[in-house]
């Protein structure tokens, strides 16, 4: 698909790699709806510098783990621009949830932004793409997907289903949606993390570097554009998956 002249919505499309993915799209000519919970000015700015790129965009506000406020942000965005033609599941809530806990509230938050909001969203937005009979699907996993985290239970748990649940709508929206997720590794350090850890992390890649926000966003693009792939995971971590293997075998 040809992002130019179709309608992307992002979700936590307003700041960091949400933002880069926004921007990339829009410079390709998509119209782009920005969702976002708690970030109205980052969305207000993120809006403007899509706009600058000579497209048209729109920030909505709307919990992603509520299923009322997707289906408004969707049927917004149909009024809006007519149609949502690619669906990105980026929103998420980074936050440790420590096993065993007293205290469930947590593990709710995180596993209904990640698993029933990409669910919901999803959900909205497959009729208007099997009507126009296209449409693609990208969500955002990491490498958790693939492995545990110590005391981040709910977002390595989150992330698994959703990667399940990307392989599941490939199939069940085939042949006319393609759905495929994208696997970041470390291209944006969180806000807590010393230099000293951004430098551990980024020995732990093969390309000893952290990569950048705008690296996901091209791996976006090409699952936007790429009308051959579905049901695929895309790692883009700078070999750190296999890296525990660089200095010896065994």
């Amino acid at each position: 698909m040809n992002p130019k002249g179709n309608t992307a919505l992002i979700t936590g499309g307003a700041h960091r790699v949400g933002k880069a993915i926004t921007v990339a799209l829009a410079r390709a000519g998509a119209n782009v709806v920005i969702n976002y919970n708690t970030s109205a000015k980052a969305a207000d700015d993120t809006v403007a510098e899509a706009r600058a790129l000579g497209v048209k965009a729109l920030a909505f506000q709307a919990n992603v783990g509520n299923h009322h406020e997707v289906e408004r942000m969707v049927r917004a965005a149909e009024t809006h621009f007519g149609c949502v033609d690619i669906l990105v599941n980026n929103a998420s809530l980074w936050m440790e949830t420590p096993f065993p806990t007293d205290d469930l509230d947590d593990w709710h938050r995180v596993t209904n932004i990640l698993i029933n909001g990409a669910f919901y969203c999803a959900n909205a937005v497959a009729p208007l793409m099997l009507k126009n009979r296209d449409g693609a699907i990208i969500n955002i996993i990491d490498l958790a997907a693939y492995e545990p985290w110590p005391n981040f239970v709910a977002h390595s748990v989150g992330k698994s289903a959703l990667l399940a649940l990307n392989r599941q709508l490939a199939l069940e929206l085939a042949p006319h949606v393609r759905v495929n997720a994208v696997a970041p590794g470390p291209v944006l350090p969180p806000v807590d993390y010393s230099q000293q850890k951004i430098a551990r992390v980024a020995q732990k890649t093969l390309l000893e570097r952290w990569g950048k926000p705008e690296d996901i966003a091209e791996a976006v693009l090409f699952f936007t554009k790429s009308n051959y792939i579905t049901g695929e995971a895309l790692a883009v971590d700078g070999g750190q998956r296999i890296a525990y293997r660089k200095n010896e075998h065994g």
